[in-house]
């Protein structure tokens, strides 16, 4: 499997924002038991009372009211798409595993009326709130391996536990091994684990583990000297080659490890050069290379013996039509799949026969569709792809598609989860300010003219060639239903029209995607979509540059702000070396320490060094004491900039309905988890607190008592 999820997987530990490469999804769309936590005290901070930043609780009057309110319709709706199809079960040769209450259970489906039956407790691991985040499966069902962490920690712990046909017991097998600070893992025989460890966000280092050996020991079998590479561990699609990826922001090389031959050293594909990514699967004896070689640089398929892997034998079967975006690759067998998106956003599959690539077939994927997630093959590969398609509106499908057959079968749909009609996906574009057009995406239930009077919510990346996160969102449906419209702008920076648009929004670029985010946001009120005092703007982690500099420039264009996890210093951030991230992040960023000119490019932008006497919207920021991705010391920086500056403006300006006194609120959270809680009670609370911060500053409230008296 070579997924973009798996594509940008060595990115996960090091960007600030993007999703986490998981096989068990931790998504609160499910309030499951097992991701429940034990409730942590909250802790918020204001320095200074008589300003404007306050704490949280401080202004509990004015939002709870509104919190309990949404805390309720949340958990209704949050309940209500609880059936929805995930990629949460893994098939094994004679067992289905799932998830439920606190471990990982398997039924036998040899069995006509099989009997759950628990493999590992959570409980076992060893004391702590412990939540899954990847299981494997021996090859032959022998034994089971799986990451689970803490709110608390950075770094994973493997914990290794026996399998094979046994007596059902009382008890489940207590774990055989464990092994802490592992990112990811794979086996190549039953008994022979690789796996690469983690330190501080970096991972240098990948090692075997042999249970066969005496002492069950691990050996290193790779070691990575360049400081900006981050290394993981996968495993093709057909199971006979683990791979060892090793990745850089603008370079990648990979090694192989032949799972017959799991003793042997492994064998390099092709040596890092500058500006190659590329990305390895398997099938019959070739290799299937997903590599920036295309016109423009963006990706095409290429094939190349196993036996002689470099450059210089790679041969082209197929590259995607002009402006088209790769986000998937899959072999099956003796095809290759493409999940690819055109310039508009909408998702197709080319399915590629590899006997025959001039026969390249396209399959336009429904035009609702803004997600796709491919599901990983089972111990035995039926040949059939499973994919989940969703959007941040609609709830995920499940779609097989067979491509010797050429067939697409809905596997798993109801009326209760489908999309109603009268709700709408408008897909449109805005014309930046250097006249490049930007896609944007818009969601909405009355019709486009007449939305002049609905709250609308606007979401941003743009960075690391990452697309805007288009999941399925309960809380975005609670929005939608409520009549709000939900513009998602997918700006330079991020990765929707392949790795150009990236290259466009990075380093020196990081300008346009503020112009990206302005242009969408005119288009919109051009079109008559809302307008300013009820526009709010959202956006997680690096996404914060991008809404922070439009804050210093057009603060006007929106009346309130949500961040979480908002990357705001970023000037301050890239210029100490002793950070987790600095060196690796230098290739997104800009180097401000050796070069003058990345300097000044980062302090034009940077929202902290921008801040300036005028008025700011209302913004309401969520941060994680332990986050190592965003350091909190810069988002109190930018706090107490911000605060400084309205206050001073306040002073010699009055207020007034067009410019309210803006209110700014950090909420500061417990833990380390940079991508927010994943108890489900604690995730709950703080979307139902964005809610109620976003309704009480839009003053949706009054905007309803206006138009009852009407």
């Amino acid at each position: 499997m070579c997924s973009m999820t798996s594509l940008h997987s060595w990115l996960c530990p090091l960007i600030r924002g993007g999703k986490l490469n998981q096989v068990w999804s931790l998504s609160t769309c499910k309030p499951r038991g097992w991701i429940y936590l034990t409730a942590t005290r909250r802790y918020t901070v204001g320095k200074d009372p008589s300003s404007s930043t306050v704490e949280f609780n401080s202004q509990n009057k004015k939002y709870r009211s509104l919190e309990r309110s949404f805390e309720r319709r949340l958990r209704a709706i949050h309940q209500r798409f609880s059936g929805v199809p995930d990629n949460t079960t893994i098939q094994g040769c004679n067992h289905v595993y799932f998830m439920e209450g606190d471990g990982i259970y398997r039924m036998d489906t040899r069995q006509g009326d099989p009997e759950p039956e628990e493999v590992l407790c959570l409980d076992s691991v060893g004391k702590g709130d412990w939540s899954l985040q990847r299981v494997r499966l021996s090859p032959s069902e022998q034994a089971l391996a799986a990451t689970v962490k803490t709110p608390h920690r950075e770094e994973a712990r493997c914990v290794l536990v026996k399998l094979g046909d046994r007596e059902p017991t009382l008890d489940p097998p207590k774990p055989l091994l464990t092994i802490d600070k592992v990112f990811s893992f794979e086996w190549a025989t039953d008994d022979i684990l690789f796996y690469s460890s983690q330190q501080n966000l970096q991972c240098h280092r990948v090692f075997r583990l042999d249970l066969t050996a005496t002492g069950t020991g691990s050996t290193l079998v790779y070691q990575e000297q360049q400081p900006d590479v981050f290394v993981e561990v996968s495993l093709s699609r057909d199971r006979r080659l683990v791979l060892v990826n090793c990745s850089s922001k603008r370079s990648s090389e990979v090694w192989l490890i032949d799972s017959t031959k799991p003793l042997m050293k492994p064998t390099l594909v092709q040596a890092r050069l500058p500006e190659l990514l590329y990305h390895v699967e398997h099938s019959h004896g070739q290799l299937y290379i997903l590599a920036n070689t295309g016109p423009g640089q963006e990706y095409q398929v290429l094939r190349a013996p196993l036996s002689s892997p470099a450059i210089e034998h790679w041969v082209p079967v197929c590259s995607p039509g002009p402006g088209t975006a790769v986000k998937d690759m899959e072999v099956l067998q003796d095809h290759c799949v493409l999940a690819t998106r055109d310039p508009l956003g909408l998702l197709g599959l080319q399915v590629v026969p590899l006997s025959q690539p001039a026969t390249t077939t396209t399959l336009q994927l429904p035009p609702w569709a803004c997600a796709i997630e491919t599901k990983r093959a089972g111990l035995t590969d039926s040949g059939w792809l499973e994919f989940l398609l969703s959007s941040p509106v609609h709830p995920p499908v499940l779609y097989r598609y067979s491509p010797r057959e050429d067939r697409l079968l809905l596997q798993e749909d109801t009326e209760e989860h489908r999309t109603p009609q009268e709700y709408h996906t408008t897909r449109l574009e805005a014309p930046s300010q250097d006249g490049t057009m930007v896609p944007l995406t818009l969601f909405h239930r009355p019709m486009l003219e007449e939305l002049r009077g609905a709250p609308l919510l606007v979401h941003v990346y743009g960075a690391y060639g990452i697309d805007l996160n288009m999941d399925f969102s309960p809380d975005r449906r609670l929005l939608l239903e409520d009549g709000w419209a939900l513009a998602y702008c997918h700006v330079r920076g991020g990765g929707e029209r392949g790795l150009g648009w990236h290259r466009q929004g990075r380093m020196e670029g990081k300008p346009r995607g503020v112009e990206d985010l302005a242009a969408c946001i005119h288009r919109l009120y051009d079109l008559g979509v809302s307008r300013p005092s009820l526009t709010a703007l959202t956006a997680r982690s690096a996404g914060a540059v991008l809404v922070g500099a439009l804050c210093n420039l057009h603060p006007h264009l929106i009346r309130a702000v949500t961040l979480q996890a908002p990357f705001l210093d970023v000037l301050g951030t890239m210029q100490e070396p002793s950070l987790p991230l600095t060196l690796e992040e230098r290739g997104e960023w800009g180097d401000p320490m050796s070069d003058p000119y990345q300097r000044d490019t980062i302090a034009s932008y940077c929202p902290c060094h921008n801040i300036t006497l005028q008025h700011y919207p209302s913004m309401l920021l969520t941060a994680y004491i332990e986050d190592n991705r965003v350091p909190v010391a810069g988002v109190h920086k930018y706090v107490e900039r911000l605060q400084e500056a309205i206050h001073t403006h306040l002073n010699g300006h009055p207020v007034s309905e067009s410019e309210p006194t803006p209110s700014v609120i950090l909420d500061l959270q417990p833990g380390a988890d940079h991508f927010g809680p994943g108890d489900f009670e604690l995730s709950l609370t703080e979307s139902a607190r964005q809610l109620a911060f976003l309704h009480t500053e839009l003053r949706l409230n009054q905007q309803k008592t206006k138009n009852r008296r009407r």
